[in-house]
């Protein structure tokens, strides 16, 4: 097989700075001008500035790592090659007419250049629109493909058996039975629905201790004032009371209950069970790409305006439990039990016993998704909503984000549980657009 030279994006690097050793036996080519772009974006303290000091620092450690030099080339164990584009081509072409003075085109020009050298080029970027003008100039050009997983073909977290109504009667009965598997192994807390050509159903989850798919939990009468409208706010409201589950998914459309099914298992494990101290509620607060900086007032005035639909949420959940709801409010949001931060300034904190709940996770790179979850301290649980199919970032998509990246990674784990949401609740209009739009 031909010897294939990747030249890289910024935004490659951006979001996986492990990129540089992703491409086994070939050239990895990083243009000077992507130094440049570091350099401006080091000095910040978010994801992306954590992530250009790493890649500095790993170009900084080659010369210990490899042989060679960055011009040349330093050849790493597992035969990649890595090496800075110094050289650009300056001259005119009729197939590169884009102006130089943007650091974009320059690093567009860096690998133009070295496919005109004879090189097997294959430009890498997150970026759809460099990709499209690459292609159009003759250059191969592809999206990183490392940390991706196939939404279409995503884990749901449950899947529907039909059964004799006699196994389903024995499952109400011993609350377990012993399930086969009709194409592939159950995963842990894999929920089954199980129904019979009687028209008997029932649902369970799977344990991967016994091997047979057990009972749900017995709810509470309600979980401050809400109760599962569907079977599969049944399963998400199983795996968010389970403290054993420590790690959980929900993915699905606007109007599924996401939001507010986690806010309310939240109240209940914190507020009237204390399982928990305190309960923790971000989202990511650059879904246009701009920092909280840009808003005026405090840290928490800011934060205000991002953490919206969670103060609605909370206010409808303090209505729905019958009593004072002003006071109900006001109880939760004084009792030093519920804090909402921006998932920027997470990092580096340790978050013991703690309820955690991430919204909007798909606008999270999969570094980013890491990044907060290893920060759960000792007995924390973290839950994390959101829909692949609405995503902000320019960079990521439904394939390439943190959320999608945990489901497929984690769904072998027996501290992790999912559900994908479909059926709409929040209204009868609500579920209408999701259907016709």
């Amino acid at each position: 097989m031909d010897r294939k030279t990747f030249v890289l994006d910024t935004n490659v690097l951006l979001h996986d700075p492990d990129a540089l050793t992703a491409f086994g036996d070939n050239d990895v080519v990083v243009p000077l001008a992507v130094l440049e772009e570091f350099d401006t974006k080091k000095r910040y303290r978010d994801e992306m500035s954590k992530n250009a000091r790493a890649v500095l620092a790993y170009f900084d450690s080659l010369k210990n790592v490899g042989k060679g030099d960055l011009h040349q080339g330093v050849v790493l164990e597992n035969g990649t090659r890595i090496r800075i584009q110094l050289e650009i081509k300056t001259n005119y072409s009729p197939n590169f007419s884009l102006s130089l003075s943007s650091i974009s085109y320059r690093i567009l020009m860096a690998a133009y250049f070295l496919f005109e050298k004879g090189e097997n080029v294959v430009f890498v970027t997150k970026d759809l629109a460099m990709r499209v003008k690459a292609e159009a100039m003759g250059l191969e050009a592809e999206d990183y493909e490392n940390q991706k997983f196939s939404y279409d073909s995503l884990y749901k977290g449950y899947r529907k058996i039909e059964l004799p109504k006699h196994d389903i009667d024995t499952f109400y009965k011993d609350g377990q039975i012993a399930v086969p598997a009709p194409d592939k192994e159950f995963f842990p807390n894999e929920y089954c629905l199980m129904t019979s050509a009687e028209h008997s159903s029932a649902v369970g989850k799977y344990d991967p201790k016994t091997k047979k798919v057990g009972s749900l939990i017995n709810l509470p009468a309600n979980i401050w004032g809400i109760n599962p409208l569907n079977i599969e706010q049944r399963c998400a409201l199983d795996l968010l009371l389970r403290d054993d589950v420590k790690l959980v998914t929900l993915i699905g459309p606007a109007g599924t209950g996401k939001t507010m099914l986690a806010l309310a298992a939240g109240l209940r494990k914190v507020f009237d069970e204390a399982v928990y101290s305190r309960i923790l509620v971000s989202r990511p607060i650059m879904p246009l790409g701009r920092d909280i900086g840009y808003l005026p007032g405090l840290k928490e005035e800011k934060l205000l305006h991002w953490m919206q639909p969670i103060y609605d949420n909370l206010e409808y959940l303090c209505e729905s439990t019958g009593s004072e709801p002003n006071e109900t409010l006001r109880w939760v949001t004084e009792g030093n039990k519920l804090e909402m931060e921006a998932v920027t300034y997470i990092r580096g904190r340790t978050l013991p016993k703690m309820y955690i709940i991430i919204d909007e996770a798909q606008n999270l790179t999969p570094h980013e998704v890491k990044t907060v979850i290893s920060r759960a301290g000792k007995d924390t649980k973290v839950v994390l909503t959101g829909d692949p199919t609405q995503i902000d970032n320019p960079y990521l998509d439904k394939d390439s984000n943190g959320l999608t990246y945990i489901v497929g990674r984690f769904k072998q784990q027996k501290i992790f549980g999912h559900v994908f949401m479909e059926k709409t609740e929040r209204s009868e209009l609500a579920a209408l657009a999701a259907e016709v739009m």
